[in-house]
């Protein structure tokens, strides 16, 4: 398995596990626009951002670090990823690696999910990814999770038929809130995933975490 030596690129700026709050709700909620809010996209032109110039197979949605991102570009060199991420500085440094790395299938933009997808076609991508979101336990909090069924519209308008929603927590409030979402949204078929091998996927930087720490991970697929 090809990785990425993240020990040439440091990240040498301070990491706010959450960034300022009004960038986890749509423009449309806000009663004016941050100067730091990112911009909605309705189109984006791939010719410019992949070697192929083809637009994404792959999605990674809340891609954090990376690591994840940019060992499943490395490993599926055929495929196209996109990494969303909503903090800025990580974005800014996943896109230092790949452009030092030459990885011309593997993209990042700093964005929030809450403005949908429009610019993914429709039945266009046959992998996303949920992975480890922040689970946002205080009440008032709840609603700054990305996780509802508007959300799950855009994932079911841009699966191409039979393609995959994973998602993974080590939460497992989150993993409940998962499955009730799921089941009020209906279009999707889900699957608990129990045995490893099912899953199939490479590490996140959290999962390694859990693995090294025992702590539990719960994951789903999702079908369209």
């Amino acid at each position: 398995m090809e990785e990425v030596d993240l020990k040439k690129y440091p990240f040498n700026h301070r990491l706010r596990h959450h960034t300022a709050p009004n960038l986890y709700f749509s423009i449309q909620e806000l009663k004016y626009q941050p100067e730091n809010y990112p911009l909605p996209l309705d189109s984006v032109n791939w010719e410019q951002i992949y070697s192929n110039k083809n637009p994404p197979d792959m999605l990674d949605i809340g891609c954090g670090r990376g690591i994840f991102l940019l060992n499943t570009a490395l490993n599926n060199s055929e495929k196209n990823i996109l990494g969303i991420e909503i903090r800025k500085g990580l974005t800014d440094w996943i896109s230092e690696i790949v452009k030092g790395e030459n990885i011309g299938n593997c993209a990042v933009l700093w964005y929030s999910v809450t403005n949908g997808i429009k610019f993914i076609q429709d039945e266009s991508i046959e992998s996303a990814f949920y992975l480890f979101p922040d689970p946002w336990y205080k009440r008032r909090h709840v609603k700054r999770r990305a996780f509802d069924l508007d959300f799950l519209n855009e994932v079911h308008r841009v699966l191409k038929p039979n393609g995959r929603l994973y998602l993974a927590t080590d939460v497992e409030e989150i993993n409940e809130y998962h499955k009730s979402t799921l089941q009020k949204f209906q279009k999707l078929k889900f699957n608990i995933i129990i045995d490893n091998s099912e899953w199939k996927l490479l590490s996140t930087n959290k999962e390694n975490f859990c693995s090294a720490n025992k702590i539990p991970i719960y994951r789903i697929i999702a079908t369209k």
